[in-house]
């Protein structure tokens, strides 16, 4: 029988009522062009372009991509090579931005049917606004049938509240793009899952779907990692998605919130995705707060603005504490996915001991894992036992770190070892 773990964490959400605010613009924006899973973007501009927000100036002719469009109006000041948090390189578009701001002539897309609807969510540029950044008209083309369709509000990672302000701020884009999503693909049935530290959105969507039975919000416990894809389906619906199946093999569709709500927003206004709601958050951020920011803003734009303590800030994530990265520099681009950016100051690197074989992090791992035998693996290099151990089940979110009494780096470690599996064909 599966066993769902999972752990208990400080929720922090003290962003959760700050209204959100716009970013300023900003003069000058890099735009990378690989923001997705998938086939990085080609330019479709040079320098010394004259480019308009929300022009299109990035596109692949790969189906698994999702093309990228200017945030700001400016001239193109350079295409340049931009290395990504995970080592690899595409190229960017630097735009010097302009005191006008104009923007395209934005046109509600046609959709009559499915084939145009995953055909605009394309066009648009969305891809998924949880972190993960899978290109949203792939996940609506699925092989087979789907009969529920799930999204995903639980937002379980401490401190980040930009998914909680999309759906008080705007509840009707949420329900908008759900019902768009269960038309044009025939769901029958949709799932708003939602935290249960998250009361007033629970009672606020519960009452604006009460004629809606077709649509039910479904209440999570508030446990850490309630948002996992896997997870959610497990917590919501009973089923598992088994190794080497997608949620599609179990008739599900996974959807983050804010990426229903864009879905709307593009059918409504035409205008593709060029901005993301942030939260900014930290022991070193002066103003905690959500804020809207053009995508390409560099981060030390938005650490000024919410008056972070720069010269003491010793620890800058871009996510949230248990599955964001760590940023080298301030001096990186707001991308599609980004969802938060967490600046600690006086931060302290834990020291690791040796481990005690507590089995803690067995018990925290909701893929039923075992971290220690793992990192033993890892270290002999056994690709065999790695295998044996499923370690390409390993989501990275954390838990066996936050548990382990011996500060053991083993999430860090799982990526690692994942990395020395043999690649699927």
């Amino acid at each position: 029988m599966f066993r769902l773990n999972s752990i208990r964490l400080n929720h922090s959400k003290n962003t959760a009522e700050i209204k959100t605010v716009p970013l300023p613009a900003p003069s000058y924006v890099k735009i990378p062009m690989a923001m997705h899973m998938g086939a990085p973007c080609t330019p479709l501009v040079k320098k010394g372009d004259r480019v308009l927000a929300g022009q299109k100036i990035g596109d692949s002719d790969a189906f698994f991509s999702a093309p990228v469009h200017a945030s700001v109006s400016g001239t193109v000041k350079e295409i340049s090579d931009y290395r990504l948090m995970n080592g690899t390189v595409c190229k960017a578009v630097e735009i010097e931005a302009d005191e006008e701001q104009k923007t395209c002539e934005f046109t509600p897309p046609e959709i009559t049917d499915r084939e145009s609807f995953v055909k605009a969510v394309r066009e648009s540029g969305i891809c998924g606004l949880g972190g993960a950044g899978f290109p949203t008209h792939v996940k609506l083309s699925p092989k087979g049938e789907i009969d529920t369709l799930i999204i995903n509000a639980a937002e379980c990672e401490p401190f980040i509240t930009s998914d909680y302000r999309q759906m008080m701020e705007n509840p009707e884009d949420v329900l908008g793009g759900i019902r768009m999503i269960m038309k044009y693909l025939s769901v029958p049935k949709a799932i708003l899952a939602i935290e249960g530290n998250k009361p007033e959105a629970i009672s606020e969507f519960t009452k604006l779907t009460a004629n809606e039975p077709e649509i039910t919000v479904f209440r999570l416990p508030s446990t850490y990692p309630q948002g996992a894809e896997k997870v959610i389906i497990h917590s919501t619906t009973g089923r598992v998605v088994m190794e080497g199946q997608l949620p599609s093999d179990q008739k599900v569709i996974v959807m983050n919130v804010s990426t229903a709500a864009f879905i709307h927003r593009y059918a409504e206004t035409g205008i593709p995705l060029i901005s993301r709601r942030i939260t900014v958050e930290g022991s070193a951020v002066g103003k905690p707060m959500n804020i809207t920011a053009p995508i390409g803003t560099m981060v030390s734009e938005i650490l000024k603005f919410t008056e972070t303590d720069t010269e003491h800030m010793n620890k800058l994530i871009a996510g949230g504490p248990m599955m964001g990265a760590c940023l080298f520099s301030a001096d990186t681009p707001v991308v599609k996915t980004s969802n938060s950016f967490i600046a600690e100051k006086d931060y302290r690197e834990p020291v690791q001991s040796a481990c005690i074989r507590c089995g803690r992090c067995v018990r925290a791992c909701s893929m039923n894992l075992m971290p220690l035998e793992i990192e033993k693996a890892f270290r002999r290099k056994d690709i065999s036992a790695l295998q044996s151990l499923k370690t390409g089940l390993c989501m990275n979110c954390g838990a066996c770190t936050y548990v382990c009494p011996a500060n053991r780096k083993l999430a860090e470690t799982n990526q690692l070892a994942k990395a020395l599996l043999p690649k699927k064909k």
